[in-house]
């Protein structure tokens, strides 16, 4: 049976393709893409080897022979290499540029189906199975390293972590580079590239997930790549718009921390909403949106033709709509002393990375919603035990009732009722947590790992009030917007703002960030997928106002 990872492409497909790129015959053995390239091609084997290793050389990962094809779903986007590919002596390739590429993948939906299926069945195979990638040293009881694990786990980049408190190769790799641990974290991308304590915006660029844009106006920004923003991209960007999409942290929101989401329709065993998120994400791409990340929104500002948002990143991108879609984030518990325990025993989602620091132990989840009840249920797969703290008095007051079933069915899981986190204990890590419990006291848990999804507060402290919005800062759209709010134009003149526009025109608001939204995927992605309707009649106004 052919592993579906390295499928063949047929002949009327290679010949198809030909027409997007050229052949070149290697006589000799030849470097096609180098370890960090951020520029690198797609190619089709049409006689002899290519192989691919990883950082090492001699690690060698698969070799593609004829009809067989290199990439995976990074050739989509800008990001650096991760992999050597080498092509044998006697070797032919067709070699194709990546925006070429997406031209044919666009155009041509059966190489489309081929490529972008092996693309992500490789990148799942090399980020589950594999060792290698970036390495990077610092320590497991590190906030900053915890943060760039985040980071590098939720935009799927391949990375080892070594635990500079466990690991003797850490040590080692240390001494080889004559470091400190003072100097820690510090990623490695082969022998000669080293770089310590990184920013996220400077990881972003070491391996190309950020991405600059060419200086024009935009037919639409959208800032925010949860499921209502990437609903948007894909929407806009299949319908010709020329689309930028950027976020401050990674593609899925709110529903990119679910470990399992299994009401979303066409998914019955349910799905990880990292993974619906990095699906719609290369699907975006595919369709030519511009993904940038992180590029957080800082300030906006509106010409009356146009948007112009200034990033923290000191880039700025113009736009003739735009959409906030920016969500909402889980609050800190009202402890004085959280801080030093984020990272390091309080988290706000829950991965494939806690769980393994989660096995055999006791933890503690925070909430009564959705996003709660699905942590607590992935955890118990590796915990000892799991609580969930619920400072109200019924369970399924906010939770799907499937989910509030299969806790009470759960051996391993406790609802704690009426229960608050009151006080965090440990040195270094967190070590156990005070729980009051009304009319009982506090009592002491042993509690090491404890994962909070409380009080959403929207994101949307970069507007400056701009637009309206509520008393707890949720944007208003429709017709509903008091007459006082609406920005004095011609085009409101003559209507009501559309049911998802704010109070400027062309300034469209989806997804959690909105007042009076259905805090669930399908809804996010429904009102993404919609409003691209509502932009489509904005622009055309827009264009009949200045012809």
């Amino acid at each position: 049976m052919k592993d579906p990872r390295f499928p063949e492409l047929t002949q009327r497909q290679i010949n198809t393709l030909k027409a997007y790129g050229s052949t070149e015959s290697f006589d000799t053995e030849t470097v096609t893409i180098a370890l960090g390239d951020t520029q690198y091609d797609f190619f089709v084997v049409l006689r002899g080897t290519l192989t691919i290793a990883g950082a090492n050389s001699d690690d060698v990962i698969v070799k593609h022979h004829k009809n067989q094809f290199s990439g995976d779903s990074s050739m989509l986007s800008h990001r650096a290499s991760q992999f050597v590919a080498k092509a044998k002596a006697g070797t032919t390739l067709l070699r194709i540029s990546p925006a070429r590429l997406k031209e044919a993948i666009t155009k041509h939906s059966d190489i489309s189906d081929v490529l972008l299926n092996a693309f992500l069945l490789r990148q799942e195979a090399v980020l589950s199975n594999y060792t290698g990638g970036i390495k990077l040293v610092g320590s497991g009881n590190s906030k900053a390293t915890y943060t760039i694990r985040d980071f590098m786990d939720k935009n799927h980049i391949w990375y080892t972590f070594l635990d500079i408190d466990t690991s003797q190769e850490a040590k080692e790799l240390l001494a080889h580079f004559s470091l400190k641990e003072e100097a820690l974290p510090i990623l490695m991308n082969g022998e000669a590239s080293v770089c310590k304590q990184p920013t996220l915006e400077q990881l972003a660029r070491y391996t190309g997930v950020l991405m600059d844009f060419e200086d024009k106006v935009f037919d639409l920004l959208i800032i925010g790549a949860g499921p209502s923003g990437l609903a948007a991209s894909v929407y806009a960007a299949s319908e010709g718009l020329s689309v930028v999409t950027i976020d401050s942290n990674a593609p899925g929101g709110q529903a990119g921390k679910s470990s399992k989401i299994e009401n979303y329709l066409g998914f019955p065993t349910g799905i990880s909403g990292n993974d619906l998120a990095n699906r719609a994400y290369v699907q975006a791409q595919k369709f030519g949106c511009n993904i940038s990340i992180p590029h957080k929104a800082e300030k906006i500002q509106h010409t009356g033709d146009h948007f112009m948002l200034c990033a923290t990143n000191g880039k700025v991108i113009k736009s003739k709509a735009l959409m906030a879609a920016t969500g909402a984030n889980y609050s800190q518990l009202p402890l004085t002393d959280i801080e030093q325990y984020e990272g390091s025993g309080v988290y706000y989602s829950a991965t494939g990375m806690n769980a393994s620091s989660c096995k055999d132990e006791i933890v503690g989840v925070v909430g009564g919603g959705n996003s709660a009840g699905q942590a607590a249920l992935f955890l118990a797969a590796h915990a000892k035990e799991v609580h969930v703290i619920l400072r109200g008095g019924d369970l399924g007051a906010k939770m799907s009732d499937y989910l509030v079933q299969r806790i009470e069915a759960s051996e391993n899981v406790y609802v704690q009722l009426y229960t608050e986190v009151t006080e965090l204990r440990g040195d270094h890590h967190l070590e156990s947590v005070i729980l009051t419990k009304r009319g009982e006291g506090k009592s002491e848990k042993a509690i090491t790992n404890l994962f909070t999804f409380i009080g959403a507060k929207p994101c949307t402290e970069w507007l400056e009030d701009l637009v309206a919005t509520d008393e707890k800062g949720f944007i208003c759209t429709g017709p509903g917007i008091a007459e006082e709010d609406l920005y004095t134009c011609e085009i409101y003149g003559n209507r009501k703002p559309q049911s998802l526009e704010t109070s400027i025109p062309g300034f469209f608001a989806v997804g959690d960030v909105r007042k009076g939204s259905v805090k669930r995927v399908a809804s996010a992605v429904g009102e993404g997928s919609m409003a691209i309707s509502q932009v489509h009649q904005f622009l055309g106004e827009l264009n009949a106002k200045s012809s």
